[in-house]
């Protein structure tokens, strides 16, 4: 939890020093920091202690000096006198879409604006459109933006941000003009929240191709308000069944949609490192081209970029500066886990806990789909909301899955349990029943709030169990709504390469948990990752894609998934803990 709060010091560090104009090296150095320990799978408090965070590249010694004053104190000094230099509710104004650190300097020196309801007021009297570099657009924008936010989170969550692309693209393939549609930003990269949804739109060279598109664009059923409407750009919040969503339309030239589609997915770190490459080749990167003084040496193609670039191709999923241009430097990128090498899923639930369809229909849904297996995991006795199973009745149920595998063909059911793990880290089955299972799934249901000690012995002594082949939603956190239980991860994963457990990656986008960063930390560790999509229905298994997503954003290879595992695999591999 502290890298969390750290990062976010950090980070509001930055913003003050830009809207007071201060050392745009420092202000950058703090951003870096930032992000290094949000991006940071290990407690930070463990790295400090062991010397590990001295030697973190981009942590520098006054950077350090102020983790280890928070470590101690809870605070940072520095942090404390920034925030004295500007009025107290400034920094709400840098929630609004649109404005930034730039913008809010120029209303607080020029307008006095000390925060939103005062935003408001000078927009009301026409004071902002007057300042220099606004105007009546830039001032209705920000006015939209407002609105927005107070009646949106500001960020959705990947399945909403999925939903919303894919009804904008349908509608844009359908549109004359339209040459190719790519969507960019954070949702291209799989990222577990989105602001808005980038999607970029090649076509042909006239202005009126491009206009006409945006037209059919803003103009379309599911807009419920338009942003912004240009020649080759419209900005609109659109109404899913979920819920509003802030879609940006990009329309680019057919020559340079390579370089768009690199320069828009970002990430913005990712870019930085790109455009250094490139300068230090005596090239310029943007949105239209790698240019050689003033020719165009790639821009149609994105992979093109990359090889001028002297790199391999960097898949979306990895563009998050975290070592991935280092390794495309020296051709060691992981090939990553693709949907196609999944053979089953992990993490299923029926009707006989929560779920709404029986063992056979799950079992004919996965078979159509491909897979070779699916285990079934209908909850423990002790969520009882979601109608757990006795011992009795989870028995009946392995004696029902051994009897339909003698009758189906071409997928095997895999006897399983989601067990509850205790507050004292024992199990809601004893071990005679466990043993009966082919694949136990553990999880903790219940005080989630507890402490790290706590919670982190439930998970470690639950692994000690011959029979836990995996834990289940490891950190319990549901994005948006609930956070993440204060776990060691670190220790939890350590202890999970020790006894042969591994750790589930949940499909499920209200979860996506382990998240990325603690995938990889798995991975490095030798912690097999089993995707799950904790399905309660058929259509819950679609969401598989969203857990290899993750999974590979975490840098996650076939190798390192047990999915891609065949049923007889599988076996072998849950009998080698039980056998040790």
């Amino acid at each position: 939890m502290k890298n969390a709060v750290l990062s976010e010091l950090f980070d509001e560090m930055a913003d003050v020093m830009e809207i007071l104009g201060e050392d745009r090296f420092r202000i950058n150095s703090y951003r870096k920091v930032a992000r290094i320990i949000g991006d940071m799978p290990t407690d930070v408090e463990t790295l400090l202690a062991t010397g590990q965070l001295a030697k973190i590249p981009g942590i520098g010694k006054s950077s350090l000096a102020k983790i280890e004053e928070f470590v101690k104190t809870g605070t940072i000094t520095a942090h404390r006198e920034l925030l004295k230099k500007i009025p107290p509710r400034l920094l709400e104004l840098l929630t609004i879409p649109g404005m930034g650190p730039k913008g809010v300097k120029a209303v607080y020196e020029k307008l006095n604006v000390t925060s939103i309801a005062k935003l408001k007021s000078v927009i009301k009297s026409g004071s902002l459109a007057t300042l220099p570099g606004f105007g009546d657009k830039k001032a209705a924008a920000i006015t939209r933006g407002i609105e927005f936010l107070e009646k949106s989170t500001g960020r959705i969550r990947l399945d909403q941000a999925l939903e919303a692309a894919e009804m904008v693209t349908y509608l844009l393939r359908e549109l004359s003009g339209t040459q190719r549609i790519q969507t960019a930003g954070s949702l291209r990269r799989r990222a577990e929240t989105i602001g808005d949804v980038d999607i970029l739109v090649a076509a042909g060279k006239s202005k009126r191709a491009s206009e006409r598109i945006i037209e059919g664009f803003t103009n379309a059923e599911f807009v419920e308000e338009v942003l912004a409407s240009g020649s080759t750009k419209g900005s609109a919040i659109i109404q899913t069944e979920s819920s509003p969503v802030q879609v940006d339309v990009r329309v680019v030239p057919r020559e340079s949609f390579g370089a768009a589609a690199q320069y828009f997915t970002g990430s913005k770190e990712h870019n930085v490192r790109l455009r250094e490459i490139a300068i230090k080749a005596n090239l310029k990167l943007n949105e239209y081209g790698l240019f050689k003084a003033e020719r165009k040496v790639a821009g149609p193609v994105e992979e093109e970029i990359y090889q001028k670039l002297g790199l391999d191709y960097i898949e979306p999923l990895l563009r998050e500066d975290r070592g991935e241009v280092e390794a495309a430097k020296t051709n060691s990128l992981p090939e990553l886990i693709r949907f196609g090498d999944i053979k089953g899923d992990f993490h299923v639930h029926t009707n006989a806990s929560d779920g709404n369809c029986d063992i056979s229909e799950i079992a004919r849904a996965a078979k159509e789909i491909g897979y070779k297996y699916i285990c079934i995991t209908d909850h423990s006795r002790s969520s009882a909301i979601a109608n757990g199973l006795s011992a009795e009745r989870l028995a009946q149920q392995i004696k029902q899955i051994r009897k339909l595998n003698e009758t189906l063909k071409g997928i095997t059911i895999f006897a399983g349990t989601e067990v509850d793990i205790h507050a004292d880290g024992s199990l809601d089955f004893d071990d005679k029943l466990l043993a009966e299972l082919d694949f136990v799934i553990a999880a903790i249901h219940s005080g989630l709030a507890s402490s790290r000690e706590k919670v982190t012995t439930r998970t470690l002594k639950a692994m000690d169990n011959p029979y836990v082949n995996c834990i289940a939603h490891p950190t319990g956190r549901l994005i948006g709504q609930r956070e993440a239980m204060d776990l060691d991860i670190a220790a939890v994963i350590k202890h999970a390469a020790q006894t042969h457990t591994a750790f589930e990656v949940n499909a499920n986008p209200w979860r996506l948990d382990l998240k990325d960063t603690h995938c990889r930390m798995a991975i490095e560790a030798g912690v097999k990752l089993a995707i799950g999509t904790d399905a309660h229905s058929v259509a819950g298994l679609g969401l598989m894609g969203f857990g290899v997503a993750t999974a590979g954003r975490g840098w996650a290879t076939k190798a390192d998934v047990l999915n891609t595992l065949s049923a007889a695999k599988i076996k072998s591999w849950v009998k080698s803990k039980r056998t040790k």
